[in-house]
This record gives structure tokens, sequence and C-alpha cells, in this order.
């Protein structure tokens, strides 16, 4: 089996605050999200993000050439397609289901990715990267509640909301896995015109869908805590984030990038905490610990994917 060596660990420290950074924005999100989605519909809100966030780019990718954005379109189109299908997952999960739940349901793409990476890329994760997936899960399971006793295998409690964001949590496993692949097959293609790809592709396929389905979409809110909450989103949780993702993927396997990003759960906790005056219960805080401590482990790990 012949399999692709990783950049150089001299790179790890840089992309391993950059991830965190990414984490941090993500764990406002949520909040964010359910703020824009009370004045406008999830498609038109998905399409409102993502076309502006392709409007900022534009500019910085007058200057690439043909062969850079041959590249970009090669990886660009199939993973945007995958990332449309993520945030519509997402955002119509987030607008169904408590942020308790959706927090811990879209942290399983934690211990989905190794699986997903054992699967796709043919390469078996270390013992340890298993271990520590489960560590996270449990610990944004004692951050967001627990497994409530109404979520039996009989299926009491799960609705639309919770189906969707296991999806999510589902495809983003197998997002990280097909970027790696793709942005090392299409090496020529810049972070930041792929993301400028990712972010048109979706914008349009949410615009298409929402005219094909819905007959188009409702004129635009004025309300001020909208347009924040979309810019917000734009510049952290989607130029910033998916640049970063996009570049760290390049340095490290998709499980290191996927715990890493685990590290979402407690951004949230904290956003809620300082910002929404929510407070959490010795649980929580537990919780939170056992992520953070998986995430130091994954960081000290020298040399190895």
């Amino acid at each position: 089996m012949t399999t692709h060596a990783l950049p150089s660990a001299r790179f790890a420290p840089s992309a391993d605050l950059a991830l965190l950074l990414v984490a941090a924005c993500w764990g406002a999100s949520y909040g964010m999200a359910q703020g824009a989605l009370a004045h406008y519909p999830v498609l038109g809100f998905l399409a409102v993000r993502f076309l502006l966030t392709a409007a900022v780019l534009a500019p910085a990718c007058r200057r690439a050439h043909r062969a850079q954005w041959a590249a970009a379109l090669g990886a660009g189109l199939p993973l945007g397609a995958l990332l449309m299908a993520i945030f519509v997952c997402e955002t119509y999960g987030v607008a169904h289901t408590p942020a308790g739940r959706a927090a811990l349901l879209i942290s399983l793409c934690v211990v989905f990715t190794p699986f997903a990476e054992w699967l796709l890329l043919r390469r078996r994760p270390a013992p340890a990267v298993f271990g520590f997936a489960a560590v996270s899960l449990a610990g944004a399971a004692l951050l967001t509640g627990g497994w409530p006793s109404q979520w039996a295998v009989d299926g009491l409690g799960w609705g639309r909301g919770e189906w969707l964001m296991l999806a999510a949590a589902g495809l983003r496993a197998v997002m990280v896995c097909v970027t790696s692949r793709l942005t090392r097959c299409h090496a020529e293609a810049s972070t930041l015109h792929l993301t400028a790809v990712q972010a048109g592709v979706v914008g349009l396929g949410c615009l298409g869908w929402a005219a094909a389905t819905q007959g188009g979409l409702p004129p635009l809110p004025r309300a001020p805590a909208f347009w924040g909450a979309t810019l917000f989103l734009v510049l952290g949780c989607t130029v910033l984030a998916f640049a970063v993702q996009n570049w760290a993927l390049r340095q490290h396997s998709p499980s290191r990038v996927s715990l890493l990003m685990g590290t979402e759960p407690v951004w949230g906790a904290l956003f809620a905490t300082l910002w929404l005056g929510e407070t959490l219960g010795s649980a929580g805080w537990l919780g939170g610990a056992l992520i953070v401590a998986s995430t130091l482990w994954l960081t000290g790990r020298k040399g190895r994917g």
C-alpha cells in the first residue's frame, strides 16, 4: 500500500494554533446562526453568507493563472458540493435542535473521522487516536449534558433536527478526508482560490435550490442583528476558517485536524457563558477539560500524522 508522507512537523505548531482559532470561531457560530435565522430562511441565509464570502475573496483571485484556476476548479467543485450538503444539514439542524444536542451530535465527527480516513484513504490511524477520539466524544457528552434517557434506541426524542446534525457530523468526517486527498492531487490550487470556488458553489447552489423549491427568496432583511451575525460568519467562520482548514490539511492528517477542531464545544461553552450569560455545571467543565486534554496530547505528538 502506498502512503503519502506528510510535510515536515516543524509546521505543526502554527497549524495547531490556527485550527484552535477556527474552533473558537465555530464554537461561537451556533448562537450567531440561530440569531440570523430568526430573520431569514435557511437557504437564503446560506446563499447570502457564501456569496458574500466569494465576493470578499474575488479581488485577491484576479491574478491567478490558468493552471491555478484549473486546479482550484478540479478540487473546489466536488468539495463545494460536499460543503453545501454539510451546511444545509447543519443549518437546518441548528434551526430545529436545542443547542446542547446540536453541539453533541456535530462533535461525533471526531469519532467518525478515523473510520472515514481508514475507509477512504486506506490509512489506519494509530490505535491511540481512536482512544483519544473516544475521550473527546465523552467530554463533549459531559459538556452538553450527556446522553438524555429519551434518546433511546427506540427513537424517542429524535426529530428531524437531530438526524440532520448526525448527517452533518458524518459528512464533516468525509469532508476532511476528501479535502486531504484532492488538495494533494491538485497541489497547484492555492488555499485562497480553493476557498473562493467552494464558497461560490455553496452560494450559487443554495440560491438555485431556493429558486427551484421555494420560488425564490424574500427581500433581504434590514435588521442589524442579521447583518452583524452574517458578517461574523463570513469573515470569521468562513473566509478565515476554511482557508485555515484547507491549509492545515496539507500539514496534518484528517484525524489530527478533526481532533483539534473537536475543541469547538469548549469554545461554544465559553461563548455562551461569557457573552450569552449561560452557566455550566461541574460535569460541563469536566467535559471541556477532557476535550482540551485530548487536544494537548495530540498537539504534543511530534513528527506523526
